[in-house]
């Protein structure tokens, strides 16, 4: 029974021991403080990540919109310049050559480009023997290439 006793005033005296020194050690206060700065300043960097994602967000639509009205406004000066002076020499109006060429990579489909992009170009290294080799070696489209991954 006096070990019981004696483990118990043990067991108290440790937790009191462990409670005093905390509350009297100065450098657990500054530990403590320091904690927290630490957190608060984590979280300020995460804010203001979060808000510089959100200004970059909202620059790029702002640009795609600023980029869309250029367009818009460059299309109608030439609508315009055509419709008021159609006496103007065609190489002397500075938007109808650039109004063709958007045009023209305008009328240009996706297949067109999807046909030139197949092949592989010249200096492409598809084997141990490079440029030198003649023989041609098979290659996979699209859709035998995603089968052969599948399988």
């Amino acid at each position: 029974m006096l070990w019981i006793y004696a483990l118990i005033g043990l067991l108290i005296g440790t937790v009191l021991g462990i409670i005093i020194s905390r509350i009297t050690t100065p450098g657990y206060k500054k530990q403590k403080t320091i904690q927290k700065d630490l957190e608060s300043a984590k979280f300020e960097i995460e804010q203001h990540k979060q808000d510089l994602a959100d200004h970059f967000a909202q620059t790029a639509d702002m640009l795609d919109s600023l980029g869309k009205e250029y367009t818009k406004l460059y299309q109608h000066m030439a609508k315009t310049s055509a419709e008021l002076l159609p006496s103007l020499p065609e190489q002397d109006n500075p938007f109808s050559k650039k109004v063709a060429d958007q045009t023209e990579t305008s009328v240009e489909t996706p297949s067109n480009k999807k046909a030139a992009t197949t092949e592989a170009p010249k200096d492409y290294v598809s084997g141990s023997t490079g440029l030198l080799k003649t023989e041609e070696k098979q290659q996979l489209s699209t859709e035998q290439a995603i089968d052969a991954k599948a399988s």
